[in-house]
């Protein structure tokens, strides 16, 4: 499962249309208020790259989506018919694929990193937040009347990036948590019957299972699910049969899917944080340090150590 950093996401919807990408965000970060954006999606859709499957994988920003159109989510075992307007809550650490059930779309969405709404500025950690709760129904049916006075705040966002007044991010940090407070109200759409396959079921919930486990953010945050048995036994089935399910629909074994992901966090723990090995491998669920050296380099050809240098550099 790939990353999708805040980069990738301005690449995709936006193209050739935003070619100097770098310095964009560049001067926008350098604001030291992380980054927010707010956007209209009939604007967006004119220009649009992006593909209308939007495959699971984990995204390094949070997005809050007003929508007027028929859309289809699915996450975990679930899946959401949007027919008319609906307002969706994403967060980093819930993977869902969306796609577009007709091309008349309209409303607006705004990205913003976990940087835009620090503790220190709104009183409290964003993921304790019940809209981006794992455990959130993240889709929100809305009426017309309740659609207008959403998309009211996104009018004031849009007017106020485009502003020069020297206090504007505060200002969209307002609006931003209006949006979220609002939205906490709201009952979540009732999921339609999945009519996927057992198989595409149990993909899903161990991709789910999987992700939730990260990011990784502190050195006393323990992997809990490690092994194919620990996921075999939290999805209630035998190790045997999720490792069939899991190499028919992905091609791969259950051993080689966490293997990968768990790669993956040790690459970003080894680039991102000042971590020694030793924590870094405690927190992804070795006791032993060569244990972590032995797995890293099965998966890398290289040592945790001999990575960190040559990216470093």
């Amino acid at each position: 499962m790939n990353s999708i950093t805040i980069k990738e996401f301005y690449q995709d919807i936006l193209g050739e249309s935003c070619p100097d990408i770098n310095q964009f965000l560049q001067d926008n970060i350098q604001k030291d208020v992380g980054h927010f954006n707010v956007f209209d999606i009939s604007e967006i859709s004119k220009t649009c790259t992006s593909k209308t499957g939007m495959p699971y994988n984990r995204r390094t920003y949070y997005k809050i989506s007003l929508i007027n159109g028929k859309n289809k989510v699915e996450y975990a075992d679930k899946t959401i018919e949007i027919e008319d307007c609906a307002v969706l809550f994403a967060s980093p650490k819930i993977p869902y694929n969306y796609t577009h059930l007709c091309t008349e779309q309209s409303g607006h969405f705004c990205v913003f990193t976990k940087d835009f709404l620090p503790t220190s500025k709104i009183g409290l950690e964003i993921d304790n937040l019940p809209v981006f709760s794992p455990q959130s129904d993240f889709i929100y049916q809305i009426s017309t009347e309740q659609f207008q006075n959403f998309e009211a705040i996104f009018v004031k966002m849009h007017q106020e990036i485009q502003s020069d007044y020297f206090y504007k991010y505060d200002l969209l940090r307002n609006y931003l948590m209006e949006l979220i407070h609002v939205g906490q109200k709201l009952k979540p759409i009732f999921p339609v019957e999945n009519n996927k396959t057992a198989a595409s079921r149990t993909t899903t919930l161990f991709i789910e299972l999987l992700e939730r486990q990260f990011p990784i953010e502190n050195i006393s945050q323990l992997l809990q699910l490690k092994t194919p048995a620990d996921f075999a036994g939290t999805l209630g089935v035998h190790v045997n049969h999720l490792n069939r399910v899991l190499k028919d629909t992905t091609g791969k074994t259950t051993g080689e899917i966490i293997g990968s992901r768990i790669v993956q966090e040790a690459k970003i723990l080894l680039t991102q944080t000042q971590w020694n090995i030793s924590e870094i491998a405690f927190t992804l669920g070795f006791e032993e340090v060569a244990h972590f050296s032995n797995f890293f380099k099965k998966y890398s050809k290289q040592s945790p150590q001999h990575f960190r240098e040559l990216m470093i550099v």
